[in-house]
């Protein structure tokens, strides 16, 4: 069984799982719903139509579920989602959705969001990400699964940033980076492929190689952007991981696509 400190409030309608602990002078609103062992240290706030997963342990003054940072957000009820065994630091700020986003926030399994990161309406986060300290995402922002953003870094409204894509630190990303990407600067250009991340998951050697060279194809000089992706190699683009960068290039984008500088 878990524990809840005699000074936390648990407002009237709040759903909390009788394995979940609750530490002192945390606040819980009426639409929260608490999975099994989640636990929240101390001066945790939560608010809105909030589920928060099986396992996820949140640190103190972290605010949940709180409303959007967006003019045109009139109050509708929007939900937040966070996933399972996720870790969320001391000052973190994660938004619900809004009616002009699809009325979800939603976080996958096994993140670790550390100090002062912020979440903001409608971001549509994957499993295993980690957002390092400040790093901030701006509305409606996708990452996908095993994405990192450097601390102090800042992703732009809409942008997508595709699986296994890493973002260096104090950087900002204006523009959608493919899948397996490598990006940093104060405007983030494209660096190249976060191979270290790749080997660290066990790709393939060959499925490294035919990503690499598809890079070279894909960000070269010749022809227009949109002319190399239709005329890639086959002997590229039959590789699941190419396959997953021409998927993602496809794909509508609001931003454009980051480029090598």
């Amino acid at each position: 069984m878990g524990e809840i400190h005699q000074t936390a409030i648990i407002e009237e309608g709040a759903t909390v799982h009788p394995d979940a602990e609750i530490g002192p002078f945390c606040v819980i609103g009426k639409d929260v719903t608490l999975a099994a062992n989640v636990t929240l240290k101390s001066h945790v706030a939560v608010d809105g139509k909030t589920g928060i997963g099986r396992g996820t342990i949140i640190y103190p003054f972290a605010s949940i579920g709180h409303a959007p940072q967006d003019l045109k957000y009139k109050g509708e009820k929007s939900e937040l989602l966070i996933g399972e065994n996720c870790v969320i630091r001391e000052h973190v700020t994660v938004n619900p959705g809004t009616e002009g986003g699809g009325m979800r926030t939603r976080i996958g399994d096994n993140c670790l969001l550390m100090i002062g990161a912020h979440v903001a309406h409608d971001c549509q986060v994957g499993n295993n990400v980690i957002l390092v300290n400040n790093a901030t995402l701006g509305g409606h922002v996708e990452l996908g699964d095993f994405v990192i953003i450097g601390g102090l870094s800042a992703v732009h409204q809409f942008v997508r940033i595709g699986e296994h894509a890493m973002i260096g630190g104090a950087s900002g990303v204006e523009t959608d980076v493919i899948p397996f990407g490598s990006a940093t600067g104060n405007r983030a250009v494209l660096g190249g492929l976060n191979l270290t991340g790749m080997k660290r998951r066990n790709f393939s050697r060959d499925d490294i190689h035919a990503l690499r060279s598809a890079y070279k194809y894909l960000f070269s000089t010749d022809g227009t952007f949109a002319e190399r992706c239709k005329s890639l190699p086959a002997e590229y683009s039959a590789f699941p991981s190419v396959q997953t960068v021409l998927k993602f290039i496809n794909e509508e984008t609001k931003r454009g696509f980051c480029q090598p500088e």
